[in-house]
């Protein structure tokens, strides 16, 4: 039975930046009912608490900074970029080690996202892109999906 990576919040874990989640969500928890759900926090994984100040990558593009073109800055101006890099790491770890093929994490996280991301401005306003974590897993060959897509990540793990 085929591993999915998951993001902790999706699941009722309180490890957002403000404190809370996401979840739970059925279907996950019927996943890892199976046994089938690695679940992680990518952001806690790479050193950060909880709560934490929120986050925004400039321009919303993760790939960038796992090319070292960008940063991840707080809303404080900090850049929180080395603990999401970690974080990162971790999940392609486990990706590894659990030869996962499939993921569904957060919607519009700067780790999670995989469609659109919030643009670092810290004004709500969205834009095309994806969180460091997706970036890195989907360069790995991971299919990466969100909460909101879970009908297409159930037919990937069937494919």
């Amino acid at each position: 039975m085929d591993k999915i990576l998951v993001s902790r919040c999706l699941l009722g874990h309180a490890v957002r930046y403000d404190g809370g989640a996401h979840g739970p969500i059925a279907l996950l928890l019927q996943w890892q009912a199976e046994g089938r759900v690695v679940a992680l926090c990518p952001e806690l994984a790479g050193g950060l608490p909880t709560p934490r100040p929120p986050a925004e990558i400039p321009g919303g593009q993760g790939a960038a900074v796992l090319d070292g073109r960008l940063p991840v800055r707080t809303v404080d101006g900090e850049d929180v970029g080395a603990a999401f890099l970690a974080g990162a790491q971790a999940a392609l770890a486990l990706v590894r080690q659990h030869d996962i093929r499939v993921a569904v994490l957060k919607a519009r996280s700067p780790s999670c996202g995989n469609l659109e991301n919030y643009d670092g401005s810290f004004s709500g306003r969205r834009v095309p892109g994806e969180g460091v974590t997706a970036a890195l897993l989907r360069r790995a060959g991971v299919r990466v999906f969100n909460e909101e897509q879970l009908e297409e990540a159930a037919r990937a793990l069937v494919d």
